[in-house]
């Protein structure tokens, strides 16, 4: 399946800023001084582990907005399968604007790529099973859109992206509600209705009444993997369910047995490790 790029305009302030927040006042310094400014340079971006890429656009804006003269041809695509040692993108142009953004454009493009890694390890353990690996609000300050991105280029999911697209109602909303009932009620008597609505039980009790009131989803967590199972046929289709707390691939599988429709996964965001890639003059 092709990944459609995230737009330019999503993107482009946060390279700008993180390359702002690099130059400093006084620009880079060491590569002034030891490159001449005619020098044109050719060099590659390099896997040292493997994994899948993701955040090639925005390494691609970096070089370009330190000089526009920088021209980059891609060989590993975003959501590519990659090896150690495998070329994602050749670059080339004025060795200096090469230097000054090479550490933007691996930041942005180690993180992300490191994200849709993670994510394509849980997805592959799952292989088989209906479940689809689902990411969280669980993201980096300013960068939800980027990760998110690199979630669905690791063949993940993504769940809401902010408080806005979806009601999702936890257990503190469900105290001082005093209820899951009242909690539903209020939600329904306020939203439009368009607004899918999903409530988090941690019981079978909890989940027979949400199921009652007609939610569209029921996020069971922390569940074993006994009750997930007796969860799953108990919704028995009436709403989607989604099995959180604890996923790793090693656990993952058992999980996706038990019949649940999606697994989410805080950690793919908010601690994937990165991607380890270098910038190699060929």
């Amino acid at each position: 399946m092709s990944l459609p790029p995230l737009p330019a305009i999503m993107f482009e302030p946060l390279v700008r800023a993180a390359l702002l927040e690099d130059l400093g006042r006084a620009g880079d310094v060491t590569t002034n001084a030891i490159v001449p400014a005619d020098h044109l340079e050719t060099m590659v971006l390099v896997t040292r582990q493997p994994g899948i890429v993701a955040g090639l656009d925005l390494a691609a804006l970096a070089f370009r907005l330190i000089d526009p003269a920088i021209q980059i041809n891609v060989e590993r695509p975003d959501g590519s399968a990659v090896r150690a040692g495998d070329v994602i993108a050749t670059v080339s142009g004025p060795g200096r604007g090469l230097l000054t953004a090479e550490r933007t454009a691996l930041n942005f493009l180690s993180h992300l790529s490191g994200i849709a890694t993670a994510t394509g390890s849980v997805v592959e353990a799952v292989r088989g099973h209906r479940a689809r690996i689902v990411c969280t609000r669980k993201t980096t300050p300013g960068l939800r859109a980027l990760e998110k991105y690199a979630v669905r280029a690791g063949g993940g999911s993504n769940h809401r992206f902010g408080l806005d697209d979806a009601v999702l109602i936890k257990d503190n909303h469900v105290a001082i509600a005093k209820g899951i009932r009242p909690a539903i009620e209020r939600v329904r008597a306020s939203v439009g209705h368009l607004v899918k609505v999903e409530v988090e039980v941690d019981t079978l009790d909890q989940l027979d009444q949400a199921l009652s009131l007609g939610v569209d989803a029921v996020l069971l967590d922390n569940m074993s993997l006994e009750y997930l199972g007796k969860a799953v046929a108990m919704v028995d289709g009436r709403a989607i369910t989604e099995a959180s707390g604890r996923v790793t691939p090693t656990t993952a599988p058992a999980i996706a047995a038990t019949g649940v429709d999606l697994i989410s996964i805080g950690w793919l965001t908010h601690s994937a490790p990165v991607l380890d890639i270098g910038l190699d003059c060929r």
